[in-house]
């Protein structure tokens, strides 16, 4: 559907450009554009490796282990299904590491993982067990403690306090996952 989108809005905007005779400023548009793209994606790729770096050893680490069991608690509510020696609890506890820590790039492929573990171990291939659901909750609202994606998009567009998101940033993820959590166990006790 954005295959369509995209592209009808791009002729819509040069058809409009050239009624009005503003063909010169879309076309500077779109150099400037560009370039502000280039510099975000190197941005972001420092940002990603060193994050990702920092979870790879940490996964090699104790470190891990620890983190997961500050989590314990939390994941006996959260997760009643998993026992905490399943392979699909060691990579649920590394995502919400890195979704705490603000790193939703380098938590989507552990989240991956984790959903086809949980997959694997679903007796009802076609339809989400309640912990898979609950874990969509979880990554829907990823709770930020240092949104860093958020603060590197700040920084290289030049704003000039990037981490004043910070305050914002918590409330909105605590609310939302607290509101999500608490939905899908009311739904999954109906259901």
């Amino acid at each position: 559907m954005l295959n369509i989108i995209w592209p009808v809005f791009i002729i819509i905007s040069y058809i409009y450009a050239i009624c009005v005779g503003n063909v010169e400023n879309i076309n500077n548009s779109i150099f400037e554009s560009c370039k502000s793209a280039v510099d975000l994606s190197i941005t972001f790729l420092g940002t990603m490796c060193l994050w990702t770096g920092i979870m790879h050893i940490a996964k090699k680490t104790t470190l891990m282990s620890k983190l997961a069991n500050i989590l314990k608690p939390i994941m006996k509510i959260l997760f009643p299904d998993i026992s905490k020696e399943d392979e699909a609890y060691k990579e649920i506890s590394m995502n919400m590491v890195a979704n705490i820590l603000g790193l939703g790039n380098a938590a989507t492929p552990l989240g991956l993982k984790a959903m086809k573990t949980m997959q694997k171990q679903n007796s009802k291939k076609d339809t989400l067990s309640n912990s898979m659901a609950m874990f969509i909750i979880i990554n829907t609202a990823s709770i930020q403690i240092i949104p860093t994606t958020v603060i590197a998009i700040r920084n290289s567009l030049g704003s000039s306090n990037p981490t004043s998101i910070i305050l914002p940033v918590w409330i909105a993820t605590i609310g939302s996952a607290i509101v999500g959590i608490v939905t899908a166990k009311i739904l999954m006790k109906r259901y």
